[in-house]
């Protein structure tokens, strides 16, 4: 098994549940994706951190970071997959990384890379500099539709999250 193969099957676990299961292939495949998250070959390092997120590896979020700064735009939009992931539970994610996902958002190189970073920050606390980022970014003429279309969402979204509860 590949470990593609098993983030695909520890993904399956953590949607079922199954905290023992998922412990188990954890402890399998953590060597395996560390070396692979410090390879050369900028596809086996997007692989790793995409399967951080499939793992639901709190643990190495630290690695993430690390993939949110690499050179490939492969294996920074997987990272930012994971970031996504790792943070529907749990804002921290986001927020523990926020001025990096605001840096991505406004000047990665990579059209899809800076998608990806506005998607990620919807799990984050709806924080005023985020939102009036993602609101620039929306009113951008020069900016990609489709990156000015999601920046506008998730900054609504946000905002919604700042409103009080009734």
């Amino acid at each position: 098994m590949s470990l593609q193969e098993a983030a695909v099957q520890a993904d399956a676990l953590a949607q079922e549940g199954s905290e023992r299961e998922l412990a188990d292939l954890r402890s399998q495949w953590g060597d395996e994706l560390e070396a692979a998250a410090r390879s050369q070959d900028f596809r086996e390092r997007a692989v790793a951190f995409r399967a951080i997120g499939q793992f639901r590896w709190r643990a190495k979020e630290e690695l993430l970071r690390r993939g949110l700064d690499d050179e490939s735009p492969a294996a920074r939009g997987s990272a930012l997959l994971s970031v996504e992931l790792l943070s529907r539970d749990h804002p921290s994610t986001v927020n523990g990384v926020r001025p990096l996902l605001h840096t991505l958002a406004t000047a990665d190189g990579n059209a899809a890379v800076r998608r990806l970073a506005v998607l990620a920050l919807i799990n984050g606390s709806p924080q005023r500099e985020t939102i009036v980022l993602l609101e620039g970014i929306a009113g951008d003429d020069e900016a990609d539709a489709q990156l000015r279309q999601a920046a506008g969402k998730v900054a609504q979204q946000l905002r919604r999250k700042q409103l009080p509860k009734r």
